[in-house]
């Protein structure tokens, strides 16, 4: 009797694109089982690109988690637009989130028109498909399918995991043959000091108003475990950009600030598997964000100084 031929072994890198807040980093931490990109229902909660990787039997997928394409004000914009963009010609596949909408907006035309340039087979995703009735989705794909000629239409709700394993299928079929370029317990090429510095960043952007998420950014200077491993020490500083937002951020007699560090421990303590003993301060950088040294000293490098 013939032996069942093996299948073979597929990977590939796959881009997540999109405009801000349409589930990006929900959907690769959906896809990929395991909370790496943070989220909140801010714009720009993405500013770098966060590679992740998901492993089974099929193969092996490099998701590349980008930041919202949008209308740039700063240099921080700029640098998070060309991150995103110069992503789509990285990638083996794009995967392009919309939302389930019959308007075809100017963002998703301006991404429509990069998407149609660059070449790459394209699976469009339309994501929150629980907020909408089902039979509503007819009209969203036929429209969207006017516009170009998707590889794919996938709807989705990656806040449910409602067809999630069908993409994933989707997915390892379009995938060429290849290689394993990371250890099968491999989840993400972040080191773990940048994952703590953005789960920060994640709880300040989920307890702080409106108008002071989008100047701050969190560096971590110290990462230390103890030599029993019981414990890590965690020091890291809130950089803002007015005195104003230092006094919210903190709040008050320090309400703010604690709130942040008892939210970011709990969740940086399920990534590590030990407790963690985090300290919290808050830095005045005014304009950080239009400065080319501080974006640089914050981790913001695009392609062209990273090679």
């Amino acid at each position: 009797m013939s032996e069942k031929k093996k299948a073979p072994f597929r990977s590939g890198f796959i881009a997540l694109v999109g405009r801000p807040n349409v589930g990006k980093s929900t959907l690769m931490n959906r896809l990929i089982g395991q909370k790496i990109a943070i989220t909140s229902n801010k714009p720009q909660t993405t500013r770098n690109r966060i590679q992740t990787v998901y492993t089974d039997e099929r193969g092996q997928i490099i998701f590349l988690d980008t930041p919202g394409i949008h209308k740039s004000k700063n240099k921080l914009g700029e640098f998070m637009v060309e991150t995103a963009e110069s992503t789509f010609t990285d990638a083996d596949l794009i995967l392009w989130l919309v939302e389930p909408t019959d308007y075809i907006g100017a963002g998703e035309q301006y991404i429509l028109s990069k998407l149609k340039a660059c070449g790459t087979p394209v699976i469009l995703v339309i994501n929150k498909i629980d907020t909408v009735k089902k039979e509503q989705l007819f009209g969203f794909i036929e429209n969207y399918s006017k516009e170009m000629a998707f590889a794919e239409i996938v709807p989705v709700s990656a806040l449910r995991g409602e067809n999630t394993e069908h993409l994933k299928d989707v997915l390892f079929s379009y995938l060429p043959e290849g290689p394993m370029y990371y250890d099968e317990d491999t989840v993400t090429d972040q080191p773990e000091r940048q994952i703590a510095a953005e789960m920060i960043r994640e709880k300040a952007l989920r307890n702080l108003s409106d108008e002071v998420p989008h100047g701050i950014a969190v560096t971590v200077e110290k990462m230390h475990e103890r030599p029993d491993g019981r414990l890590i020490d965690i020091e890291a500083t809130i950089i803002c950009e007015r005195d104003s937002h230092k006094g919210i951020i903190i709040g008050k007699q320090g309400s703010m600030l604690k709130k942040i560090g008892q939210d970011a421990r709990r969740e940086i303590e399920m990534m590590v598997g030990c407790q963690v003993n985090l300290k919290l301060w808050v830095k005045v950088k005014k304009d950080w964000r239009d400065s080319d040294v501080m974006l640089k000293n914050y981790g913001f490098v695009t392609h062209g100084d990273d090679e």
